[in-house]
């Protein structure tokens, strides 16, 4: 059977159809439509395969090694940066092997089209001593699916999966099963000498995951998704990677002239790399994120080859590539198809009109003027638009959660007003423990939790505290007296204002709740309660 799918839906299908029971995720773009898949399928709902959002990365994975642990098969999405929240378990994992099979899905964003920086998740897997695979193309995406649940299985490892933006969203036909395996029978084969990893245990296992890389090593030489092609002309080798492989291919419809080495699997295939650096005069290296392969063949095994890539400036250091970077580094014509228009004027995203958010800004901005040294400090959200012209009204915003802890530490140095805004979702995900170390200290700040009902920069998931911040913020310890709830509409500016004002003049921890449903999800609310009729 034959469906145009998303990457990140062909990988979700390929889950399914690989036995799937469990998938474990918090919304992230480009990553968030892998469990909107799952969410949505019919056989995903018929097998009762979970698939609820996680408070955050951290309890998705660690979810997702319950699940393991209990010889079922589960897969835990992210984009890049939320590796780095559940980076605890995730390297851990290694050290606690598998039972089921697990699988680390992780999308990276180079050119930083909503990301905070261009983290290449690669390493972690490398630094986790955990394989790698890097699909290039949707059929392999759902191939790969299959083939990594396996390989979790029988090597007692979870395997990450690494995708990069272009690929999560565009779309291929992709070739899929007919039927979906079935998914594992609970069992107790989970060894609690691997699972408790106290130092005498985790020291044996850790001799185990070491002694393992060569035989990584091997499979990645050995396996089918790791091609090398032969060319007629040495002058130069290519190694391609993931989807930049497909772009090196659109470049050579009739067949590239030059050896390529195809990764993506990982260990590197060293056996491979080496054959190419032997036999060709230059290599170009050609991936999608950091000089991760370059850096390991320039540094061990350049043989007598010339090594150009992002770190010699043949392709860009930074940002995304396309088959046009690698058309003017291969001397061929370039179309420049991919260019930005020059007749169409850049945009800045702007909070959506009756946005909430907008009112919060705006009642911020006129109590503030009576401070003129306030700092206001800022989260992970639509509401991080508030930096931008006409509010002006954040600054900063580093990662999920820092608003609150941020606007402690600036108060401990002596700042005040110290104001910290943050989303509902945002809250859950890694505010709360921000929270309970200022009313420890019952710190001189002012929290603002902008309740707009759900996770709407990324389309409009649940929320996991959803009707449960004030009850959350009472068994931190917080004074009823100091829990504000506003209604962020214009005819309320009055008593918005007032509240600011009056908790920014207590000196202790304040929480004001502005909570107003999102503009984008009550829409779609309305319109699903009129067909309802």
């Amino acid at each position: 059977m034959k469906k145009l799918l998303l990457g990140d839906e062909a990988i979700a299908q390929g889950a399914i159809d690989a036995g799937l029971s469990g998938v474990y995720a918090y919304p992230g773009t480009p990553s968030t439509e892998i469990t909107e898949y799952i969410q949505e399928s019919a056989i995903a709902k018929e097998r009762n395969i979970h698939r609820r959002w996680s408070t955050n990365e951290k309890t998705a994975m660690e979810a997702a090694l319950g699940m393991s642990y209990m010889g079922k098969r589960a897969l835990v999405c992210m984009k890049h940066v939320g590796l780095n929240v559940c980076a605890d378990p995730f390297v851990n994992s290694a050290m606690t092997g598998t039972n089921g099979g697990v699988v680390v899905l992780v999308a990276d964003d180079p050119s930083m089209h909503s990301s905070q920086d261009e983290q290449d998740s690669r390493f972690y897997a490398k630094f986790a001593m955990i394989p790698t695979l890097e699909p290039s193309s949707q059929q392999e995406a759902y191939d790969m699916m299959q083939e990594a649940f396996d390989m979790s299985e029988n090597l007692h490892l979870p395997i990450l999966m690494r995708v990069t933006t272009r690929m999560a969203h565009s779309r291929a036909v992709v070739e899929v099963k007919d039927e979906a395996r079935p998914q594992n029978e609970l069992n107790y084969n989970a060894q609690a000498s691997n699972w408790v990893l106290l130092p005498a245990f985790a020291r044996k296992r850790n001799v185990v995951v070491t002694g393992q890389q060569p035989l990584l090593e091997q499979m990645a030489v050995e396996s089918k998704y790791n091609k090398y092609i032969d060319g007629a002309d040495h002058k130069l080798g290519i190694i391609a990677s993931g989807i930049a492989y497909n772009y090196l291919m659109e470049c050579y419809p009739e067949g590239c002239p030059f050896p390529v080495l195809k990764i993506s699997q990982y260990p590197i295939p060293k056996k491979l790399i080496r054959r190419m650096t032997d036999d060709c005069e230059q290599v170009l290296i050609a991936e999608e994120g950091q000089p991760f392969i370059e850096d390991q063949v320039r540094g061990v095994m350049p043989g007598n080859a010339v090594i150009k890539g992002r770190l010699t400036g043949e392709l860009p250091r930074t940002g995304e590539l396309n088959p046009d970077f690698l058309k003017k580094t291969l001397g061929l014509e370039s179309s420049e198809s991919y260019a930005p228009c020059e007749d169409v004027t850049p945009r800045p995203p702007a909070l959506c009109q009756g946005c909430g958010h907008r009112d919060v800004y705006t009642a911020l901005n006129e109590v503030l003027k009576e401070y003129p040294n306030a700092r206001v400090f800022g989260d992970i959200g639509c509401y991080t638009l508030g930096f931008l012209p006409p509010y002006k009204a954040i600054h900063s915003c580093v990662d999920m959660g820092a608003s609150i802890t941020m606007a402690k530490g600036a108060s401990d140095a002596g700042q005040w007003p110290a104001v910290a805004i943050i989303g509902d979702s945002t809250f859950t995900h890694s505010g709360m423990t921000g929270l309970l170390d200022a009313i420890n200290e019952n710190a001189d700040i002012t929290v603002i939790i902008s309740d707009n009902l759900t996770t709407a920069m990324t389309g409009g998931q649940d929320s996991a505290g959803t009707n449960k911040f004030e009850a959350i913020c009472k068994g931190l310890g917080l004074s009823e007296d100091h829990l504000k709830v506003v209604n962020p509409i214009p005819k309320n500016m009055p008593e918005i204002t007032a509240a600011i004002r009056e908790e920014i003049n207590y000196h202790g921890v304040s929480v004001i709740i502005p909570r107003r449903e999102c503009m984008q999800t009550l829409q779609r609310h309305l319109k699903q309660k009129k067909a309802n009729k």
